[in-house]
């Protein structure tokens, strides 16, 4: 009873077999069957290869969200040379409530304001670099995939010993910031604070030109997140403006270089994104049935094409043509 229910199975297994067996007596070949064939075989190993290439890149996805970490503080990072002494030139930072910034973390370094070559040589590629984000976005993806791996952007220390005098102050270090709109100026004097605000004390100093340097910037909040690292860090935006003071002209202002920035609300999230392995897989299956399909069709019609101009289309039963024999004598 068992074989017998065993048979039973098997057979109606068998019934429901979708993908019947064609014995190798039934199958005509080609030599244009095989040309498509080789042609098909060799589009799959190609769009293979390059979907393997799809598969090992990565991508990144930009998600924005409310910015909630409103107690946090802001690390603003300085380093500007200006052509002045250090004892006549001070730097503070204002926030949006009038509150003074201690400025405890900004060092004073007299330094000549020429460059050297080597100096020269990390300005103009840092200015190239520039200009190519500002064309180029997706070199962007780049730059956060490939984050703190490169080289310093740090202006690189004066290898020789000049004997120019040291004609400018270098103004860097980094100051701790609440997260509201702020002022960073630099301006003739030592900032001091009192109760009614505050003011830059310093000796009368003249100068031919007197210049104003605007810098309007918008900090965007951004969480970045690779396969390599996972940082807090911030974009910003940069407008610039310079305006020559001159009071007998009605330009009035005060020389110096303000940098107004302003925190936006909303917070970037920056991850990095891979293809699972089942959509490569399922990506694979597609591209080989599909040129499978494809290239059958047109086999198809090619062939279908080639009977009709050459007359031998055959419709229904096969029919022998009629012959009439004239016998003359």
């Amino acid at each position: 009873m068992r074989r017998v229910s065993r048979k039973k199975t098997l057979s109606l297994v068998k019934e429901l077999d979708a993908f019947p067996k064609v014995s190798e007596s039934y199958v005509e070949t080609s030599a244009s069957g095989g040309t498509v064939s080789l042609i098909a075989f060799s589009a799959i190993a190609l769009l293979a290869v390059l979907e393997f290439f799809v598969y090992r890149d990565t991508w990144m996805k930009y998600e924005y969200a409310v910015d909630k970490d409103f107690s946090s503080k802001l690390r603003i990072n300085v380093d500007i040379t200006v052509a002045m002494k250090c004892q006549h030139v001070g730097a503070d930072i204002l926030d949006l409530a009038e509150t003074m910034i201690a400025s405890n973390g900004l060092q004073y370094e007299p330094v000549i304001f020429e460059l050297t070559p080597q100096q020269r040589l990390w300005q103009r590629t840092l200015i190239l670099i520039q200009s190519r984000l500002r064309e180029e976005h997706a070199l962007q993806e780049v730059l956060y995939k490939t984050l703190l791996k490169g080289s310093p952007t740090a202006l690189p220390p004066r290898s020789d010993a000049s004997m120019e005098p040291l004609n400018a102050c270098r103004i860097h270090g980094h100051a701790y910031v609440n997260k509201v709109a702020g002022n960073l100026h630099i301006t003739v004097g030592k900032p001091i604070h009192h109760p009614q605000g505050h003011a830059h004390i310093a000796a009368f100093v003249s100068h031919e030109y007197n210049q104003m340097f605007q810098y309007f910037i918008t900090v965007v909040p951004t969480r970045l997140s690779t396969y390599k690292i996972s940082a807090d860090t911030h974009q910003f935006s940069v407008t610039e403006r310079e305006r020559v003071i001159n009071h007998a002209a009605g330009s009035h202002g005060v020389s110096g270089i303000f940098v107004k920035y302003d925190i936006s609300s909303l917070m970037v999230t920056v991850s990095e994104q891979h293809m699972p392995l089942w959509q490569f897989l399922v990506r694979l299956c597609g591209i080989v049935g599909g040129i499978f399909s494809t290239t059958g069709m047109l086999h198809g019609f090619v062939g279908f094409c080639f009977d009709v101009i050459c007359c031998r289309f055959k419709l229904g039963v096969y029919r022998p043509r009629e012959v009439s024999l004239y016998c003359t004598e």
